[in-house]
């Protein structure tokens, strides 16, 4: 059902989180959120780019996705008659990089889409495999151990099926070692965000000893070929994460041999087109994938449930509960996990939730609508 987006309205956001993230970038205490909503025939779709408050993760940030979006994406796409919204990622390609603002958008035109079909987003994107989504949780570097235990121990009680602990130098090795001595059978996993160099790989090989599901991204957010040598040297399956932004690159590592697992992040590939894609390629290959999460509100939450439902996302992503970041969500029914680790995906046109608009006016800073002339 073809649609011809009228209007697009920028939304800037400030959440403060329940607790400190903290990643080798640095700490988080609060969340400045761009949201996109698109508006064709009546319509509203909405959309959340995941871009944090600093070009930290990669190139973007909460800035530069605003002037993005309103400067470059949105003149391309209003006016334009799209034929479904796997044509809309295609009007901005020729723009170098800046995949979380694009691909705000693009999930936005997706919930459009959906909403216009009256079906629920996760069919609109060809998904539903899965009816509910196994849960794991991200867990930030802690001010010190046993802070991180009472934090993992929660978490456990929680329901949540797999802890991912953030590493960094100096916070690496012996914090495993006593997570693995508290918790020796949990599923957990160490997120490194580029944090090492290949030169660090006997450090890296140390962590074989603990059994962890797998070691995300340890080397640099642009590098296939030193991961394809470090995971030569590694029992533990390395999860590419941050230099993986097409089916193009993520056919590349797995020629390459750099990675046994990928992890899928809407915003990082462009949107839900581009997801697909690197999903079906490494379904070819037999590579199990998972989503990643950037500490979306609900309503980027909603669209990692539905990216979730495709059928090779068979391990625990970090699609967690809204209580564990945010005191009140935008949307009127948080995310809820149950006591099994498990988000049943909702049915409802769309990404299946209601805007919580009295509240989402009461956080927004900045506001911008924009109109074809």
């Amino acid at each position: 059902m073809a649609f011809v987006i009228e209007q697009i309205k920028l939304r800037q956001i400030e959440m403060p989180l329940v607790h400190f993230f903290q990643t080798s970038f640095g700490r988080t205490y609060s969340r400045k959120i761009v949201l996109v909503e698109v508006i064709a025939g009546g319509i509203s779709g909405w959309g959340e780019v995941t871009a944090g408050e600093n070009p930290f993760y990669n190139e973007e940030w909460t800035d530069s996705s605003w002037f993005i979006l309103r400067d470059f994406v949105a003149p391309r796409v209003l006016g334009h008659e799209f034929a479904s919204a796997s044509e809309v990622g295609d009007r901005s390609a020729h723009i170098r990089g800046h995949f979380m603002a694009r691909g705000g958008l693009e999930a936005a035109c997706w919930d459009l889409e959906a909403k216009q079909k009256g079906i629920p987003l996760y069919k609109a994107i060809g998904g539903g495999a899965h009816k509910q989504i196994a849960c794991g949780v991200s867990i930030g570097i802690q001010d010190d151990v046993d802070q991180l235990l009472a934090k993992i121990d929660t978490e456990i009680n929680a329901g949540y099926r797999r802890i991912k602990m953030k590493i960094a130098p100096g916070w690496d090795v012996e914090v495993i070692r006593a997570v693995r001595k508290r918790f020796p059978d949990v599923l957990l996993t160490a997120d490194a965000n580029s944090a090492y160099r290949l030169e660090d790989w006997q450090l890296l090989a140390a962590l074989d000893e603990f059994n962890l599901m797998m070691i995300e991204q340890p080397l640099a957010h642009d590098e296939i070929i030193d991961h394809a040598e470090l995971q030569a040297k590694l029992k533990t399956p390395i999860c590419l994460d941050e230099c993986i932004r097409s089916a193009h690159q993520a056919e590349q590592a797995i020629r390459m041999k750099a990675g046994r697992i990928i992890n899928i992040k809407l915003g990082r590939v462009g949107g839900f087109a581009e997801a697909i894609k690197v999903h079906d390629v490494a379904m070819k290959h037999n590579i199990p994938v998972w989503c990643g999460g950037m500490l979306e509100s609900g309503i980027g939450r909603a669209a990692n449930i539905a990216l979730s439902t495709l059928p090779n996302f068979v391990l625990p992503g970090d699609v967690s509960a809204s209580k564990r970041y945010w005191k009140k969500e935008v949307i009127t029914t948080p995310v809820e996990v149950s006591s099994e680790g498990l988000i049943t995906v909702p049915e409802g046109p769309g990404f299946g939730f209601d805007v919580d608009h009295a509240f989402l006016d009461s956080i927004t800073v900045r506001q911008e609508t924009i109109s074809k002339p």
